[in-house]
């Protein structure tokens, strides 16, 4: 499935931080969002996920996304196949073996999630993905907590998620060494809210 943006604006604590902004996803290609702190990477992702409502404009495909955030999501209390277990019942799919295996978790599978390691956690939150059956896949800083042979791992996911059909979006600083558009947002930096209105710091919790 496609995803389409079309005259996008997205607002963060009532003010709008990206307007105009428009642009395709297709199936099979990957998408890099660039841009300094506090642009709105995080709430254009989120609004994508349809966590929050825009401020104007439209978007078609949002019902195929699956969103991997910057918090894992797990639940520390399952283990690690319970996580995925719970997280694919969700979405209606059943196989999480495919999962455990591509994201190097197999040996961790009975392990409470709460006596993981940061990177370990990241690795299930980011496994979460291949068990949602969806084919659009939005990912906020996917690689924070992960090693350099984790980020190699997780990059061979998803070029293998591209290469059955699938597409993905992606807020990251890291190369991923996948052949990638690059979307630079700063155009779309909306204008400064008017006297009275700045957001201060605010600012730098969602970027």
């Amino acid at each position: 499935m496609e995803l389409q943006v079309h005259d996008l604006a997205v607002a963060r604590a009532g003010v709008a931080v990206l307007e105009g902004l428009s642009f395709r996803l297709l199936p099979g290609r990957a998408l890099v969002l660039r841009g300094p702190n506090g642009i709105g990477k995080t709430t254009l992702l989120r609004t994508l996920a349809g966590l929050q409502p825009a401020l104007a404009g439209r978007v078609s495909g949002a019902e195929a996304v699956a969103y991997a955030a910057h918090a894992d999501g797990v639940k520390a209390v399952l283990t690690v196949a319970e996580n995925l277990a719970f997280w694919a019942a969700a979405y209606g799919t059943a196989d999480v073996a495919a999962a455990l295996d591509a994201m190097n978790l197999r040996a961790l599978a009975d392990r409470r999630a709460a006596n993981l390691s940061a990177g370990q956690k990241r690795r299930l939150g980011l496994a979460r993905l291949l068990v949602t059956g969806r084919e659009i896949w939005v990912m906020d800083e996917p690689t924070v907590s992960l090693d350099a042979d984790s980020v190699a791992l997780f990059a061979a996911v998803v070029r293998r998620h591209l290469q059955q059909g699938g597409s993905a979006l992606i807020a990251t600083h890291i190369d991923l060494g996948l052949e990638a558009e690059v979307l630079e947002l700063s155009p779309y930096r909306a204008k400064p809210p008017a006297a009275g209105g700045h957001v201060g710091a605010f600012d730098e919790a969602f970027e």
